[in-house]
């Protein structure tokens, strides 16, 4: 009876293998068709006597409206002794203008099923909002509202001030703000984009006049755009705009200082004393998106530790374990960039793991990859383009990044076909020209006990550690 049993047993498992192997022949995908490029969707663009830009673009049938108002002030705009002032700004923006406050705003965007936004970054800080369609033109008005007529409310400094402190502090205990804070003090020495973070000290010292003087010296419509995408009535939200925006102040012209990045190589320890992991940056400068390069870098990129599947993931990740996440990305800034390999790897595998990301990079130099795998990437890089353009809020980013660096609109049109048609060997030649790894700078936060025995190897040609 028990040889039955397991003959049972025995067939039934063929049985299912069986099966199983026929379904998974038949849920083989088809091969691909051919990419199509994005196509971009029809805009109205137009501009106001002051200096301000707008691009209108009907977008989906979905009935809401995504407005982006951007005016090109940022951290790069701040003085040395203004450091994290952009930021102050930015939040007291929040607070109201002087005809409604921050309460009375978030009620009435509320009741427009929409919600309000103000984000500050390097080069550009950016009044956002999303509502049903039939409100896009009151949303403009009140970002008008707001970007004219700031209450920059005394009250709501000390807190604002008190937020930014904590959130400075809780950065700077992160090992991976302190590698890449270092990182880009090394790159962009003597520059904004190498500034260390605001400290408590250069917080406190500021002030409403501060603020507003930043505001009267940078702000204004000639270094600010409009955008609005989605499902709107075009005509009234051309109207809106005009009659919120029109008399803005012209303020001072489109101005972003362009940094000179250090080539030097260089090698910087920051000692964390007993931590189990290090955290690695490692990079250097490289061409940013204004470049006709930029775009085979960034399909190297994604090839090389861009993406979960990229040859550094698979080696020190999948193949060796010496870390969880590690990734490769490009910083793109105004007319500069930097390419970095960044991970968090154990503390006993800091020296090997910097080794495999050189190993990686220099096959790459010395061997193009074959056409299944570089047609991989492309694809990955084409549907990640094409997903980025799938709402409203994403075209206007991509409209706006065209804007920001100079490109002409066949960027978009033509970049997935451009990604397809990058061959094995211009990846190679890329890897060789711009990711050359006797040139990079490597961070390391870590165990300094532990690991500089493991980094002598990396220190020729390269500064002192710290």
């Amino acid at each position: 009876m028990k040889k039955v049993f397991i003959c049972l047993i025995s067939a039934g498992l063929a049985f299912s293998s069986n099966s199983l192997l026929a379904q998974t022949q038949k849920q083989t995908p088809p091969a691909g068709g051919e990419p199509r490029n994005f196509t971009l969707p029809a805009k109205q663009e137009f501009s106001l006597p002051n200096g301000l830009q707008a691009t209108l673009v009907p977008y989906g049938e979905i009935p809401k409206v995504t407005i982006s108002l951007v005016i090109q002030v940022g951290n790069v705009h701040e003085q040395a002794t203004q450091n994290g002032l952009a930021d102050i700004t930015g939040q007291l923006l929040r607070e109201g203008s002087t005809t409604q406050n921050a309460k009375q705003i978030a009620e009435k965007v509320a009741r427009m099923g929409g919600s309000l936004d103000v984000s500050v970054g390097a080069n550009q800080t950016t009044i956002s909002g999303a509502v049903l369609s039939e409100y896009g033109p009151e949303l403009v008005k009140i970002m008008a509202d707001l970007v004219r007529n700031p209450a920059f409310p005394q009250s709501e400094i000390e807190r604002i001030k008190s937020d930014l402190k904590r959130n400075m502090n809780l950065a700077r205990s992160q090992p991976s703000q302190q590698a890449q804070t270092k990182f880009r003090m090394s790159l962009y020495k003597g520059h904004p984009y190498g500034r260390d973070l605001p400290t408590d000290a250069q917080i406190n010292a500021f002030n409403v006049d501060q603020v507003r003087d930043f505001y009267q010296q940078q702000f204004g419509a000639q270094r600010s755009a409009i955008y609005a995408a989605g499902k709107f009535d075009a005509a009234a939200m051309r109207q809106a705009i005009t009659t919120a925006l029109d008399g803005w102040q012209q303020g001072p012209a489109p101005q972003i200082p362009i940094a000179k990045p250090n080539t030097q190589a260089d090698l910087l320890v920051i000692d964390r004393p007993g931590a189990p992991q290090s955290t690695l940056v490692i990079g250097l400068p490289v061409v940013d998106p204004s470049h006709p390069d930029y775009l085979r870098l960034r399909v190297t990129n994604s090839l090389l530790g861009g993406s979960f599947g990229s040859r550094i993931t698979r080696n020190i990740r999948e193949n060796k374990g010496y870390t969880y996440s590690p990734r490769s990305i490009i910083g793109a800034r105004y007319r500069v960039a930097d390419w970095a390999e960044v991970a968090d790897v154990t503390t006993e595998h800091t020296g090997n793991s910097l080794k495999e990301i050189v190993y990686e990079i220099e096959q790459l130099q010395k061997e193009a990859p074959t056409p299944d795998e570089l047609k991989g990437v492309q694809n990955y890089e084409a549907g990640v383009f094409v997903l980025q353009n799938s709402t409203p809020g994403g075209i206007i980013n991509q409209l706006n990044f065209i804007d920001l660096h100079g490109l002409p609109d066949s960027y978009l049109t033509n970049q997935v076909q451009n990604i397809h048609a990058i061959t094995p060997e211009q990846i190679k030649e890329t890897t060789k020209k711009y990711v050359r790894p006797e040139d990079m700078t490597m961070v390391v936060v870590g165990d300094k006990k532990v690991i500089d025995p493991q980094l002598k190897k990396f220190q020729a040609g390269r500064k002192k550690a710290m």
